[in-house]
């Protein structure tokens, strides 16, 4: 018959079944002990009883006298004690074999044959084992009854019995071992004999140290299971108790476990945290996981480069990783943060959050992207966009003066062509030997003839200052795209804030003192704003969304070692100066 598979159960079911399991063997175990412990307790209270009933009656002085006259011959007392623990006499004396009709008042023997009006000697047809047992049986009988044990026996040292609580058992052989008694040794044994099996005291009743008999008093095995049957129920209840509360402690843990492993088995549990593993360290983007008092509880490997951290930091709070301010108030931030752009010592990064709730636990999810080279390809691609607009422009111009020259020389004035043709030549040529004259370094200057061309179509005019010098081939110079990183957004700055301005004017010096190399960007515009904090990321005199150049102005200054600073300048307008070190030189 075809079975459908069963599903795997899942890991808290598993747990329950298990705990289950060790819950019942555990009471069950412990019930075994608890049973084995008092049976054996039983026992032994059995024997210190039976031993204490045992030793009793053979130190009682009664007893001992009506043994010792029936060892003489002669017929034992007409009463014994009620027991052993009241002294009291025990009721009328026991006729002889004969049967006298009255006893003695004054304790004269009972049971002469013939009565005290024939003078007949009293013992002489007594039999002095039946008279001993007449006398002993009821006491016997009464001490067992009071005591509790099952049967206390009185014997004589070959073993046939006086007592018995069967009285047709009297004279029979006492079954049972008897030899350490008869050493004068009180000893317990479990034997069966004819009320089944038993545990029983044998203890020997000396007379000056001689053994005239002995003594047996027990209690059947059988009592004792009745005695422990009672205790059982009562144990099996608290068994049962201990089980079922074991059982509802478990089920209210493994539901609790059931909601927090959302019903998977051990496997899909697993199979989870491979992925989970795989995930996390197998995507480019850094992942931080901060609990609600923003500390860390996970990071990737590409959290960790990203942010510049090493070494333990799980458990560690946002505020103590040393981030910038900026970026670790948008990881404390309770709100939300989408594609927010921050900078670090060397990286720019789009940062992502968002609040997490689950399993009674509050925190937020972070996400990291580097932005750093994608900035760079749009800064890039910034600059090549304003050359292609400028070279577009150059071109309309040179098309407009083409056009100028071909009518020139149609009107047969061919010399005004040449002047005016050599004219707008000298000046190109004059700008392009001023700039590679002033800096040399030969991505610096297509930067700066191609900005002095984007300027120039916004009305501005862009120089290089006299004081510049040549840096080409120059040791230790910083990479040619940190130094268009600075250049550019400095000019780009300067440029966009003569717009509208007239008679704009930008100055570029560059140069290289001492062991390091200055870039310093000049205008003559509206000026800086008092106490602004100019290089801050988000600051901006254009709007909204702007304010990422002068961040990274700074940042590529200070992850060379270097500085960046700005000024009002004193007949108006701003200077930003930015001093990089030169790691060659400075190293020799």
């Amino acid at each position: 018959m075809f079975r459908l598979p069963r599903p795997p159960r899942s890991l808290a079911g598993q747990l329950f079944a298990m705990q289950v399991l060790v819950v019942a063997v555990v009471v069950a175990g412990c019930a075994v002990f608890a049973y084995a412990t008092a049976r054996g307790q039983a026992e032994d209270a059995a024997r210190r009883q039976a031993g204490a009933v045992a030793c009793s009656v053979a130190d009682s002085p009664s007893v001992r006298e009506a043994v010792r006259e029936a060892a003489r011959g002669t017929a034992p007392a007409a009463g014994l004690p009620a027991g052993p623990a009241t002294g009291s006499p025990a009721g009328s004396a026991a006729g002889s074999a004969a049967g006298s009709a009255t006893g003695s008042a004054t304790g004269s023997p009972a049971g002469s044959a013939a009565g005290s009006a024939t003078g007949a000697p009293a013992g002489s047809a007594v039999d002095a084992s039946a008279g001993l047992s007449a006398v002993l049986q009821p006491y016997a009988e009464r001490v067992r009854t009071d005591s509790g044990v099952d049967f206390v026996t009185i014997m004589a040292p070959d073993g046939r019995r006086w007592t018995h609580p069967d009285p047709r058992r009297i004279g029979e052989r006492f079954i049972g071992n008897t030899a350490p008694a008869l050493r004068g040794e009180t000893f317990s044994e479990t034997y069966t004999g004819t009320l089944g099996p038993s545990i029983r005291v044998v203890t020997p009743l000396t007379d000056n140290g001689r053994v005239i008999g002995m003594v047996s008093a027990g209690i059947t095995v059988r009592v004792i299971s009745d005695r422990l049957a009672a205790q059982l129920v009562v144990l099996g209840w608290f068994a049962a108790g201990a089980l079922a509360l074991g059982g509802v402690g478990t089920y209210v843990v493994n539901a609790r476990l059931r909601r927090h492993t959302h019903g998977m088995n051990a496997a899909e549990l697993s199979r989870m945290y491979d992925y989970h593993q795989a995930a996390l360290h197998g995507v480019r983007e850094g992942l931080l996981m901060l609990d609600g008092q923003r500390r860390i509880t996970l990071i990737n490997d590409a959290g960790r480069e990203l942010l510049g951290l090493d070494g333990q930091i799980r458990g560690s709070g946002v505020a103590d990783l040393g981030l910038p301010a900026p970026l670790t108030g948008a990881l404390l931030a309770d709100r939300p943060r989408v594609d927010e752009v921050h900078l670090t010592a060397d990286r720019v990064l789009v940062v992502n959050s968002s609040p997490v709730a689950g399993g009674g636990r509050r925190g937020t999810v972070v996400t990291l992207r580097d932005h750093t080279e994608l900035q760079s390809l749009t800064g890039e691609l910034d600059q090549e966009r304003g050359f292609t607009q400028a070279l577009r422009s150059q071109a309309h111009e040179a098309a407009n003066r083409l056009h100028t020259v071909v009518s020139l020389i149609e009107l047969d004035r061919a010399e005004e062509a040449v002047e005016f043709a050599t004219a707008e030549l000298e000046l190109a040529q004059a700008l392009t030997d001023e700039v590679v004259t002033a800096v040399g370094e030969p991505v610096l200057v297509a930067l700066l003839l191609g900005k002095a061309a984007q300027a120039h179509e916004r009305g501005v005019e862009l120089v290089v200052t006299p004081d510049s010098s040549v840096i080409d081939g120059r040791t230790g110079i910083p990479p040619a795209r940190d130094l268009v990183t600075v250049l550019g957004n400095l000019v780009d700055n300067a440029v966009d804030a003569l717009s509208g301005v007239p008679g704009g004017r930008v100055m570029v010096t560059v140069r290289a003192e001492g062991d390091g190399l200055l870039i310093r960007v000049a205008d003559n515009g509206p000026g800086l704003p008092e106490g602004a904090d100019v290089f801050r990321r988000g600051w901006s005199g254009k709007g909204e969304g702007r304010g990422l150049g002068l961040a990274l102005v700074r940042q590529v200054a200070h992850r060379h070692g270097g500085s960046a600073d700005a000024a009002a300048r004193a007949d108006g307008g701003a200077e930003f100066t930015v001093r990089l070190p030169m790691r060659g030189e400075a190293g020799a």
